[in-house]
């Protein structure tokens, strides 16, 4: 907006006021008088520019948006611990009993025990928010002693951890709750809500699904996978409590019978035929081609909330392994057996299964 009062604009501005008949020249009293003006002018005329774009959310960004988004009442989501499933065995694979609040260790990572499920099997909470918290599985270190314990693993995801949400994610979801007006259990209020909840990525409503008054909700994970049947069912309590459905004693209106589900993942299994250069082997871009195909279902995967359904497509995935250093051609590709798209249904994922890689040696 004040792109046009430069040092140079601002100076000459202020020279030109200065009757012709005094020196002015560079060098001059004049001159040397008016130039620190004229460039804490112009900083000052920056500075302000700055201003102007952090007070509208379409372009603002950090704790500017977050204070303009806050007068609406959005909030920026913060960053969440991740909960994971931990089991304890001793040396003959008997559970093992351990103390909540004991601490354990994968990778750099901090686990504390925070419930008993059952004998040997506890939710341990990562003790740093973010998603880092989803990222390990295997053999735990104990960081306090625990009696007769030999095995302890990290395993399944039970509520995935997130990162502070993003700028653009925020901005988002600011649009959404301002342009859709989200109210008394309409379909806008529903998502507002059921993506407030720590542990869900995105979710889907179906109103009258199964007759009047009946409404579905699936959801996905914060980490884009689908999420663990505990998850779904705290959330089903939180909204609807099936003992009590439709009696509004959840965050549903009274009436309103609500079932929550989660997406189904699909395996994609993958077999493609490729022409290498000369001096690459199978082994050599196998997983780097495996990230490649995984990034872009990961980006289907986010995309499932705003789509009708999702469409894995051969040609997509062909761009991105042609876009590998040492792979000069891929032919005959196949997804699950087949040569054409995978269309999934409206509540499922992909995720990547098997991965066939042929040469022209034979299958590697």
């Amino acid at each position: 907006m004040y792109e046009q009062q430069t040092y140079e604009a601002i100076l000459q501005r202020m020279l030109r006021r200065v009757p012709d008949d005094l020196d002015k020249r560079e060098g001059s009293i004049i001159y040397d008088a008016l130039a620190p003006a004229a460039a804490e002018l112009a900083q000052f005329y920056i500075d302000l520019d700055n201003q102007y774009t952090l007070s509208f959310a379409d372009t603002a960004s950090g704790e500017y948006l977050g204070r303009r988004t806050k007068e609406f009442g959005v909030v920026r989501f913060p960053a969440t611990k991740a909960k994971r499933w931990g089991s304890f065995t001793n040396a003959q694979g008997q559970p093992v009993s351990v103390p909540l609040g004991n601490r354990f260790s994968i990778n750099g990572v901090y686990y504390r025990v925070v419930e008993a499920r059952a004998p040997g099997q506890y939710i341990l909470e990562a003790e740093l928010p973010g998603a880092e918290g989803n990222a390990h599985y295997g053999t735990l270190l104990p960081v306090d002693h625990v009696e007769g314990l030999a095995i302890a693993q990290l395993g399944d995801i039970y509520a995935a951890g997130v990162d502070e949400e993003s700028d653009e994610a925020l901005r988002q979801r600011f649009y959404e709750v301002v342009n859709e007006q989200p109210f008394g259990g309409n379909v806008s209020d529903y998502k507002q809500k059921l993506s407030g909840f720590s542990g869900v990525g995105g979710v889907k409503v179906y109103p009258v699904w199964n007759g009047g008054g009946t409404v579905k909700c699936t959801i996905i994970g914060s980490d884009f996978s689908s999420p663990s049947p505990e998850l779904v069912d705290e959330i089903q309590t939180k909204v609807d409590p099936e003992v009590n459905n439709g009696e509004g004693l959840g965050l549903a209106p009274i009436g309103h019978k609500v079932t929550v589900t989660g997406t189904e993942s699909i395996d994609i299994s993958l077999e493609t035929k490729l022409t290498l250069s000369m001096d690459t082997s199978v082994e050599q871009i196998r997983e780097e081609l495996e990230e490649a195909v995984d990034e872009y279902l990961l980006s289907l995967r986010k995309s499932w909330k705003d789509e009708p359904y999702l469409t894995v497509r051969t040609s997509h995935i062909e761009a991105r392994i042609l876009s590998i250093n040492g792979i000069e051609d891929v032919a005959d590709t196949k997804l699950n057996g087949g040569q054409g798209n995978v269309q999934l249904g409206t509540d499922e994922i992909p995720v990547l299964g098997a991965v066939t890689l042929l040469v022209e040696d034979g299958e590697a």
